[in-house]
């Protein structure tokens, strides 16, 4: 299971549009989008995913902003033997609410957010093997209201998924002091 983690991480993280093609949030600020964020529903088509969505449990993140204006990421996932922790960092690219990294050939937009309560995160993974898609819905509290929810929900056949790609994660408290 700690092997397949890397690829859960770009599941969470993916999508098979170009980041031109993907709305994103007008005026982003990046400040306000620092700080702890709750993966509290996501859909993919990595395979890696597929296979684990309904084993999953929420994965928490720290978001951090660089002074150079890139995005730096703590991911904890709860599994059941402990946390597996991630740092990932994008760059900034040129249109604001959008990250690249280069090594991985991942995109990573926000689509929309209000910074206190949700953000919807599109990103693309380009592999050659298999290119993947993710639409993450970001919550600033472990839980996420059902109008919140069917918002999301009707932004996926957009991103080119289905809703049986979709999870909505249990929450879990077992990583919380992991991405401090």
């Amino acid at each position: 299971m700690t092997a397949a983690l890397p690829c859960l991480a770009l599941a969470l993280l993916c999508a098979l549009r170009a980041a031109a093609e993907v709305p994103v949030q007008p005026g982003f600020d990046t400040q306000k989008f620092a700080g702890k964020w709750h993966f509290t529903a996501t859909a993919s088509n990595c395979s890696v995913y597929l296979k684990m969505k309904d084993r999953m449990k929420t994965p928490i993140a720290t978001i951090s902003i660089t002074p150079e204006g890139n995005l730096a990421m703590k991911l904890a996932w709860p599994l059941p033997d402990g946390c597996q922790r991630l740092e990932l960092l994008f760059q900034r690219s040129g249109q604001a609410g959008c990250y690249t990294a280069a090594q991985e050939k991942r995109e990573l937009c926000v689509m929309e957010t209000d910074y206190s309560h949700y953000a919807i995160v599109h990103e693309t993974q380009h592999t050659e093997q298999q290119p993947s898609t993710a639409l993450q819905l970001l919550t600033r509290e472990p839980d996420v209201s059902p109008q919140l929810l069917q918002k999301f929900e009707e932004l996926i056949p957009a991103m080119g998924l289905t809703k049986a790609m979709l999870a909505v994660l249990p929450k879990s408290d077992h990583c919380a002091a992991a991405t401090r």
